[in-house]
């Protein structure tokens, strides 16, 4: 593509318009933080290794620490997979030209929520509204 196409090109959904540049802009900050999530994952955590059960070589309360010190860095990788496929997904819909609108009401997303969670695909009504289910 272009880039004065792109920076012409505008997409609009139901009266939202969307720049490309600031579609553009929302891609390069999911491709950061991808990046950064996945260089994070490639130092590896040795604390989500496991927990060795020897007593002669640990006391019960070192065991008991490195145990839950081990279930927190397991519960932070989890999280960090989750994060890298909504990055995925959200860079997906950008592809589709999807890109901004809820997926549970076809409306726009607040170009402010957007920015804030670049991953979201609710607006903010349909993300009340199932946070009361």
């Amino acid at each position: 593509m272009a880039l004065h196409y792109l920076l012409e090109r505008k997409l609009s959904t139901r009266g939202l318009i969307i720049e490309a540049m600031t579609v553009e802009t929302m891609r390069a900050k999911l491709l950061a933080l991808r990046s950064e999530l996945e260089a994070v994952a490639a130092t590896g955590d040795a604390s989500a290794e496991v927990v060795e059960l020897d007593q002669s070589k640990v006391g019960r309360l070192s065991r008991m620490d490195a145990m839950q010190a081990q279930a927190m860095a397991q519960a932070s990788v989890q999280r960090r997979e989750q994060m890298l496929r909504q990055i995925t997904a959200a860079l997906g819909r950008i592809d589709r030209d999807a890109y901004g609108d809820c997926e549970s009401c076809d409306e726009p997303i607040n170009e402010k929520r957007l920015d804030f969670d670049p991953t979201t695909t609710l607006c903010i009504n349909c993300a009340s509204e199932s946070e009361q289910k």
